[in-house]
């Protein structure tokens, strides 16, 4: 024989062209459709934990810089020092005076805890007050927190000299009231008070929302109130925070500025938002066991897999396919297999993360690294779960598949 017809008789190598590849990766997918589906169950669950805790997370967080940003980092708060050595624990009545008198400080106000009880009506059980506190106040309070009336209007210079009150969100809801323009009244310190306006929620000073509001004029007509501050708010430049943050408690109390307290609300904030990401990675690691888990129940299915194609192997491999051919073949469907788990996981979590953000009125937040590296966690987890089972699969020579068989 000559080699020109040597090379003519002789076999080309077997190929296996992509589509190829998809199409039989693709087969035991199609033919165990119930068994796909739980398979890839697991591996939804797991990215949608994941995506839906960093979406969630995320959606959060915003809320929380929006409510930053909306009130403003440049409200501090002047209060008399608490624990050991705190003295009397009483703002000079001056206070806001001194304060004022500060170059940098734009707006302050104080609020005058009052001791009264304000009740629903004057059949209520004096010690049934629900937790709300009356309070004296100056009337730029809503101006210095940036706050909103929700219902009614604000005290002004006539109304404040009178009996009328300003009730907080959450005392307005404890008391039953929510309209203002039918004249409702509640039963304070023994008088009755006119109703005249029910305030937005204050997310930097929480305690105005449990509390009645009256001006300082009646306050002390009524019931001779001192009007030491209980609680001082002021606003200043951003640049001037720390400065004026400086001289406060010397300012307030020159004699004993160790029992004047200094704070910053929005810091309250900020650690609730370092908080929330400490409590993000504790989910996420719970997000990552159960892709784990998803992962060993893809391998679990591929090794079945393997065991029950046995038949298939052999008599491709008779037909010449090569155990590259196989390999790749088991480790397409396992990657299948978990890009289907990896998409449907993306989508709950997306749709959790959704559902979730406007049902508690928050910008949703759903982060792109999240849907990505959600699906590409995916991906690995696949890859790594398929690897043995494809190998184990190609291992198997013709003659044992199809005696197996």
């Amino acid at each position: 024989m000559s080699s020109r017809e040597g090379a003519v008789g002789k076999i080309a190598p077997s190929r296996l062209r992509l589509g190829d590849v998809f199409s039989v990766g693709s087969s035991g997918l199609r033919t165990r459709k119930m068994r796909t589906a739980l398979s890839a169950l697991g591996v939804t669950i797991g990215i949608a934990a994941m995506v839906g805790v960093l979406g969630l997370s995320e959606s959060s967080r915003a809320d929380l810089r929006n409510q930053i940003e909306a009130l403003g980092t440049n409200l501090l708060t002047v209060s008399p020092g608490q624990g050991f050595g705190a003295g009397d624990g009483v703002l000079p009545e001056e206070a806001v005076a001194k304060i004022s008198r500060i170059g940098p400080v734009e707006q302050v106000a104080d609020v005058v805890e009052l001791d009264v009880s304000v009740l629903r009506n004057d059949l209520v059980n004096q010690n049934q007050t629900g937790g709300i506190t009356v309070a004296a106040t100056d009337l730029d309070l809503l101006t210095t927190l940036n706050g909103s009336v929700a219902e009614g209007a604000w005290l002004n210079d006539a109304s404040a000299e009178f009996t009328n009150v300003v009730l907080g969100s959450v005392s307005a809801e404890r008391l039953g009231i929510t309209e203002v323009d039918m004249g409702a009244q509640v039963f304070l310190g023994n008088e009755w008070f006119t109703v005249v306006g029910v305030l937005d929620p204050f997310p930097l000073a929480a305690d105005l929302d449990r509390s009645a509001l009256v001006g300082k004029g009646v306050a002390t007509s009524l019931f001779e109130a001192d009007l030491n501050p209980s609680i001082i708010y002021l606003r200043t430049p951003s640049e001037s925070l720390d400065d004026v943050r400086g001289v406060l408690s010397a300012t307030v109390d020159p004699a004993e500025p160790e029992e004047v307290s200094v704070s910053r609300p929005s810091d309250i904030l900020e650690a609730e938002a370092a908080a929330d990401s400490a409590f993000t990675s504790l989910f996420l690691g719970l997000g990552a066991v159960a892709l784990l888990v998803g992962g060993i129940g893809i391998a679990n299915v591929m090794v079945i897999a393997v065991i029950e194609r046995r038949n298939e192997i052999g008599l491709r491999r008779a037909l010449g396919a090569t155990r590259a051919h196989i390999r790749r073949q088991f480790l397409t469907e396992a990657l299948l297999l978990s890009t289907l788990g990896g998409i449907a996981g993306v989508a709950l979590g997306a749709g959790v993360t959704a559902g979730y953000a406007n049902f508690q009125d928050w910008e949703v937040v759903i982060p792109p690294e999240a849907a990505v590296g959600g699906f590409a966690a995916a991906v690995v987890i696949g890859a790594v779960a398929g690897l043995y089972p494809a190998m184990r699969a190609a291992r198997l020579a013709p003659t044992e598949a199809l005696r197996a068989a």
